[in-house]
């Protein structure tokens, strides 16, 4: 009875997001390594020793990896309802992994926020994975050691994470489980330019996408949630699609009798290590957690649910509009749209980017991160500065942005590193090539982006370089990676 009375004088879930949103940082795991996506499994495993001192949580290593790299399992709270949170199923997704951390600074910690505290820890009991697939980690990729990608070996269940994760969910047996993921940052909310930041769903366990009572109850918990990050990110909250997808373990797990609620990180605008959505997967997650321990999830009704719009494909990293290009001696007026693919670099260094050409027409249906009105402009090739310099240290900045101001996009260099890699991407706003590597900066869909937009006097207003887009003597934007091109990507 007095936890029934307890349930009953809780604040609202928009009331708990706020005040967890507004003290995050007193939450926010400082490591040096959840600054970045990129991190690795032996980077996250002593923050997990380090939660063994805490009496807080229990945590043991549950399993391995294809590569023997372990698998933990972090146990908090005391409660009856079981709730199982597993993040990085796919190795190339770790937003949530790391609010999973903050997460768990928050369950230890002591200040005013100690009645909400207590509510969730004495009423549920945490299971948590915070990193299912290492192995992918580790290259950041999205399937395992093995090639295989974990979300879709719920039912033959062939890698042994897989196989991990469904005796955990056997052996839990929660009420409640979150299925915690990243998404494409070009999927928009609905017919809107806005990034759907953040998606969730209640996975369909039949083709007929039937909602019973456990499918319900992930259904009601998310539209408490999507109401709560509504005040953080205004119509950035999407639906993921719902298609019955049955070799999926969120599809199973629900099958299976957890309700299961998928949590999607998408984009949002200049959150490139994904810092802010760590923020809101935090909120989420706490606000979440208190509508199950209080049952509060059943005072929100379906329909704003369903109400929810849907993931679109409709954004790019780059729109330009009504830019005049001549090809094949027609002059058109064209929308140009720049997708910029994040590519892993050899050897384990990091990552650069792709910028390519990715649609040229009618483009007024689609958005762009960036926008540029290129009306009375003229898309001119990238050229290439001939003369070479002798080593990347002789391309001084002020050289570099006289060169960009001539609707130069690549420069040559007699002497580059042997680890092209090497190369601060950040500091070199012009693409790097040898002295004998053919370079082709024709404009053609599919092909790397790299040309200028001209005046008609012949004044360059923008320089594209690997898809970016430059204004003479401005800063470079904060993710800005020129290619270097000999890597042959």
């Amino acid at each position: 009875m007095a936890h029934d009375t307890d349930r009953q004088t809780q604040p609202t879930a928009a009331e708990v997001a706020q005040q967890v949103y507004r003290q995050y940082h007193q939450y926010a795991e400082e490591a040096p390594a959840l600054q970045r996506r990129r991190f690795k499994h032996h980077e996250m495993v002593p923050l997990l020793e380090r939660l063994q001192q805490h009496e807080a949580f229990e945590v043991e290593v549950a399993g391995q990896s294809v590569e023997q790299r372990d698998i933990y399992l972090v146990k908090a709270g005391t409660g009856d309802i079981n709730v199982m949170l597993w993040s990085q199923m796919h190795g190339d997704e770790s937003t949530a992994t790391m609010a999973l951390f903050d997460l768990f600074n928050f369950l230890h910690r002591s200040d005013e926020l100690d009645p909400l505290r207590r509510h969730l820890l004495q009423h549920l009991t945490l299971h948590v994975v915070p990193m299912l697939n290492p192995d992918g980690a580790e290259r950041f990729s999205r399937r395992n050691a093995l090639e295989v990608d974990l979300n879709r070996d719920a039912l033959r269940l062939q890698s042994p994470e897989a196989r991990l994760l469904k005796q955990l969910r056997d052996r839990i047996a929660p009420e409640f489980g979150f299925n915690l993921h990243d998404q494409s940052r070009y999927y928009t909310a609905g017919n809107t330019p806005n990034p759907a930041t953040i998606a969730f769903l209640a996975p369909a366990f039949d083709h007929a996408q039937t909602v019973n009572q456990v499918r319900e109850r992930a259904m009601r918990t998310i539209a408490g949630l999507q109401e709560a990050l509504q005040q953080f990110i205004p119509g950035q909250v999407a639906k993921f699609s719902d298609e019955h997808e049955p070799r999926a373990f969120g599809d199973n797990i629900q099958k299976w009798g957890t309700s299961v609620i998928l949590i999607e990180s998408g984009g949002y605008h200049n959150d490139q290590e994904k810092q802010y959505m760590r923020q809101l997967n935090f909120t989420a997650m706490v606000s979440a957690l208190h509508l199950i321990a209080g049952e509060g999830y059943k005072a929100h009704g379906l329909e704003n649910y369903y109400g929810i719009p849907e993931n679109q494909r409709n954004l790019y990293d780059v729109v330009l509009r009504h830019v005049r290009h001549t090809v094949n001696g027609h002059d058109v007026a064209l929308d140009v749209g720049i997708l910029r693919q994040e590519v892993n670099a050899p050897f384990g260094k990091g990552y650069i980017y792709k910028g390519t050409v990715e649609e040229i027409g009618d483009m007024h249906l689609y958005h762009g991160y960036q926008e540029i009105d290129a009306t009375g402009l003229r898309l001119v090739p990238g050229n290439v500065y001939e003369p070479p310099f002798r080593t990347l240290q002789d391309l001084d900045s002020q050289t570099a942005e006289a060169l960009l101001a001539q609707g130069y996009t690549t420069v040559r260099v007699e002497q580059l590193p042997p680890d092209l890699t090497l190369i601060n991407p950040l500091e070199l706003p012009l693409n790097v090539v040898g002295t004998a590597e053919a370079v082709d900066h024709t404009f053609r869909l599919g092909e790397g982006a790299n040309f200028s937009l001209q005046a008609p006097d012949g004044t360059v207003v923008w320089t594209i370089v690997n898809g970016f887009a430059l204004a003479p003597a401005s800063p470079l934007p904060d993710t800005y990676h020129a290619l270097p091109l000999g890597l042959r990507i």
